[in-house]
């Protein structure tokens, strides 16, 4: 791949919006679920607290009787809304093989999901992108995070958390259990080719709902 145009910014040094974090901070994050949780938790501190995001979709996941009232559609992704703790926003999805979400973010939402059944992959980005501003941008080496979350197992995230998931199983369905706090606002959609993140989209919840 040639090297990418001196004109297009890193996310090192893409300016940041007045109140949000400096150009410092789009630097990669400890991985560690924890320091996410706590740093979430002390950012949306008038709702449901991340911890209380991820043990929502805990015992969601654990229910039996929940998962399997979903309808499965072997051509195409399900969803059945939840009613979330405090006021989240919660989703029900079914995963058939092969299908994902592509790249996307989820705004100013703080998050948690949780596999019920079968195995979900997710590739993120540990680092923090400005909000606004921008169309594309270079990733810095080291920023990729990938991991398996099989039955049972999950992760919360803060807010702007840019990653992807998928089912990469080519014969089991999948299913998970997600909530959001607050309500999404918005869902921001990107492409990527090696390094480069591309804007390419962004939803509103009647695009969705």
């Amino acid at each position: 791949m040639s090297s990418p145009s001196p004109a297009v910014p890193t996310a090192a040094s893409v300016p940041f919006p007045a109140g949000s974090a400096s150009p410092a901070a789009a630097v990669a994050l400890a991985p560690a679920v924890s320091a996410r949780v706590g740093w979430a938790a002390r950012a949306v501190s008038s709702g449901p607290t991340v911890a209380e995001l991820l043990a929502f979709v805990r015992r969601a996941a654990e229910d039996t009787a929940l998962i399997a009232s979903l309808p499965l559609d072997p051509e195409g992704r399900t969803w059945v809304r939840l009613d979330g703790p405090g006021g989240s926003e919660a989703w029900l999805i079914g995963w058939p093989p092969g299908t994902g979400t592509g790249w996307h973010d989820h705004a100013d939402s703080v998050g948690a999901f949780t596999t019920a059944s079968g195995t979900l992959k997710e590739h993120s980005l540990a680092v923090r992108l400005p909000t606004d501003g921008w169309k594309t941008l270079e990733l810095n080496e080291g920023v990729d995070r990938s991991q398996e979350l099989a039955a049972g197992q999950g992760r919360a995230f803060a807010q702007n958390h840019v990653h992807e998931v998928l089912n990469a199983s080519d014969s089991v369905h999948a299913v998970s259990v997600h909530a959001y706090y607050p309500p999404l606002p918005r869902i921001r959609r990107f492409s990527r080719t090696g390094a480069l993140l591309r804007l390419e989209q962004t939803e509103r919840p009647e695009d969705w709902q």
